[in-house]
Order: structure tokens, then sequence, then C-alpha cells
């Protein structure tokens, strides 16, 4: 007889997939915010294309890091960037049978991206001495964009990578992604990427965007409820 456990498996998870949209579309309000949350999600990003491209024509400070200083560069450019793919695919997909915990999480990036460009235009640094930039293999496979070198304070990579720990429905989840985070951290000092200052605060950060994305949240909710 065949073992059928793994193709009952796929429907049963393909049945709650389709489930769960289902009835987060019924919501009006869960529409609404889409309609306007992935708009917003797009002119956020399309506006921190161009903030990095701006901020690399500008001057910076060179900050003093001793930690930095103990060692040198190393290239673990594959490794990094092998980690925050791998994390951010596994984090779309089990967040996508969640649908208003993707739409949170989606928000909290938002916030998250403005207040990095707020505190990048804040703070104007230079790349680290020995720095080897890290070249984004999808990016440079399409041969467009260009290496960034003054993106830094604070992590974009290790705060988005924080944020899917803080929006994860699975005690398991939320070890994988905070392991990448510490893992994706820890390699963009080793590669003299960042001070290690734009490491360490890059959690604060998104802690801080989750908040204020859940407290908005939290706040329509009751509007709505009131009507």
């Amino acid at each position: 007889m065949k073992n059928t456990g793994v193709f009952e498996n796929k429907v049963s998870s393909k049945k709650e997939w389709f489930v769960a949209w289902n009835a987060a579309w019924q919501d009006r309000f869960f529409r609404a915010q889409c309609a306007f949350t992935l708009p917003l999600l797009l002119l956020v990003l399309y506006s921190l294309s161009n903030f990095l491209d701006a901020i690399e024509k500008r001057p910076g400070v060179l900050l003093p890091d001793p930690i930095l200083s103990l060692f040198e560069a190393y290239d673990i450019t594959w490794l990094t960037f092998g980690v925050i793919y791998g994390a951010l695919i596994l984090g779309l997909a089990t967040l996508s049978y969640h649908p208003p915990q993707l739409l949170l999480a989606i928000q909290a990036y938002i916030i998250l991206v403005i207040i990095r460009i707020g505190m990048m235009y804040a703070v104007p640094l230079d790349a680290p001495q020995g720095i080897i930039p890290l070249k984004d293999p999808f990016v440079q496979f399409l041969g467009t964009g260009t290496v960034l070198t003054k993106d830094l304070f604070f992590s974009g990579h290790t705060s988005t990578l924080t944020l899917l720990f803080l929006t994860a429905k699975r005690r398991y989840l939320r070890i994988i992604f905070m392991a990448g985070a510490v893992i994706v951290g820890a390699g963009l000092v080793w590669q003299h990427v960042h001070y290690v200052v734009d490491v360490l605060v890059a959690p604060f950060f998104s802690y801080l965007s989750y908040r204020v994305a859940l407290l908005i949240y939290e706040k329509l909710e009751i509007a709505r409820n009131k009507r």
C-alpha cells in the first residue's frame, strides 16, 4: 500500500492557506489595510533606494571602533546572504498562513525603513576601515544597482531578521530567526561592512517598529469596534 502521508499533508496545507486568506479577505478592515499598506511599501522602498544612492555621495564621519581594529576583514558574503535570503523566504512563507500577522510584519517593516532613513540622514558615516563591500549576489547577477558602503546606522539586515523573530508565530521559527540575526550581525562585523554599534542597536529599532505598528493596529481596531 502506498504511503500517501506527504501528499495528504500538502493538500491539507494548501487548504489551510486558502481558508486563512479567504477568512481574512472577508474582513473589510483587512482589505482596507492591504489597499493602504502595499502601495506605501512600494513608495517607501523606492524612497529608500534613491536615498541610499544619494548618501553614497555624501561625506561622512569615520568612527573609531576598537573591536573592528582587533581583526582583519574576511569575505563571507555568500554565507551572509544565504542566511538572509533563507530567513526571508522562510519568514514570508510561514507568515503567509497568518494574513493579519503578515500584514502587521509588513507594516512594521515600513516603519523600520522610515526610521532607518531618518537615522542614516541624521548620522552620516563613512565605511569602516578595511571594509570588504557586501555585494548582493542577486543584484550582481542582474547587473543592476551600485555597491553600497554608507548605509550604516543602523544595520538593515540585522534589524529585518530581528523583525522576523518578533512576528514569527512558532517558537522554533523564533529560534531560527534569532540565530540568523546573530549570524548575519556577526558576519557584517567580521567583513567590516558595519560598525559594531550599527549591529548592536538594530534589534532595538526592530522592537520599536514592531511596537509602533502593533499600537497603530490596536488603535484602528478600537476605532472600528466603536462604530
